[in-house]
């Protein structure tokens, strides 16, 4: 049977990269099934993944390759809890376990990219894991009509393009490292499990300072590389006071994040770390349209 997912990827031209994209996929696991976590592979580890400008990762292989490799280089999880830039709100809430739609939270592009679907199974289940970590004060919220955002459905499409692993977002709800922290280490349990908890933001975010050149050519603006040298210094480094710190530490703040949505999740993923002060993993990095696209995996 074709599922809602695979036939709307139908409808998107033959020529497009990412049409190519989900083409290789499927090639790939048909020829080569991409294996399911088992107890034995250990915790799965916690990514922090800057998911590009809106659906723009689509159109692009220096984002659809690596993304894809990222994934394949894992166990398949059981599941994936994604807490987005796009989804700021206290108290803590949960999407929908059954999807509705996703959300298109991004204007200005071709309108197929307002027809995309990604239908991933039932996650009630996660559902349920996450509520049961969660102390009663901060009972996390579900919200039965609340679909994914674009932090969440973009990559993932990317990554787990067979739409075959379910997914559940929790919103982001403060921007302070500390509360962050320890709420991922209330998610690091999950792990255990085989659940893919994944922080999704951008390393710099600076949109309102970009120019046309940046967009048209690249170009890196200083505040950008500026901070996203400081950052990759103190992950490299297990230095997690120092990144606490960005506000007031980093080179290239205000610049690089105006608003700090994008950054924060990074704090649930190195809270859900078995060791959040160990040194990272780098998965992805360079620059899209001037800001920094580093990505990285916590064991």
């Amino acid at each position: 049977m074709t599922s809602t997912t695979s036939a709307a990827d139908a409808r998107i031209p033959a020529s497009h990269p990412f049409a190519a994209h989900a083409r290789r996929a499927a090639a790939a696991e048909a020829a080569d099934p991409h294996r399911g976590w088992t107890p034995e592979d250990g915790p799965m580890p916690s990514l922090y993944v800057s998911h590009g400008g809106g659906p723009m990762p689509f159109e692009s292989p220096e984002w659809l390759n690596p993304l894809r490799r990222w994934a394949r280089s894992l166990p398949k999880p059981k599941a994936i809890l994604v807490v987005s830039a796009h989804w700021e709100s206290a108290p803590l809430s949960l999407s929908a376990a059954r999807a509705p739609e996703l959300v298109y939270d991004f204007g200005g592009f071709n309108p197929m990219y307002y027809e995309f679907r990604y239908d991933t199974p039932d996650a009630g289940e996660l559902a349920r894991q996450v509520g049961a970590m969660m102390p009663d004060r901060e009972r996390a919220h579900e919200h039965n009509s609340r679909g994914l955002d674009h932090g969440a459905w973009v990559p993932l499409k990317i990554m787990y393009p067979l739409a075959d692993v379910p997914v559940l977002q929790l919103s982001l709800p403060t921007e302070d490292p500390d509360q962050l922290l320890a709420l991922g280490a209330r998610l690091r349990p999950l792990r255990e499990q085989g659940v893919l908890v994944i922080g999704s933001g951008h390393m710099t975010h600076g949109l309102p300072f970009l120019t046309r050149e940046m967009f048209t050519e690249n170009k890196v603006p200083g505040w950008s590389a500026d901070f996203d040298a400081w950052a990759a210094d103190a992950l490299d480094r297990g230095d997690v006071a120092e990144l606490a710190r960005f506000r007031s530490a980093a080179p290239g703040m205000p610049f690089s994040h105006p608003t700090v949505e994008h950054f924060t999740p990074l704090f649930v993923t190195l809270g859900a770390a078995t060791d959040p002060t160990a040194p990272v993993i780098t998965k992805l990095e360079g620059y899209s349209v001037g800001l920094s696209r580093r990505s990285f995996q916590a064991a």
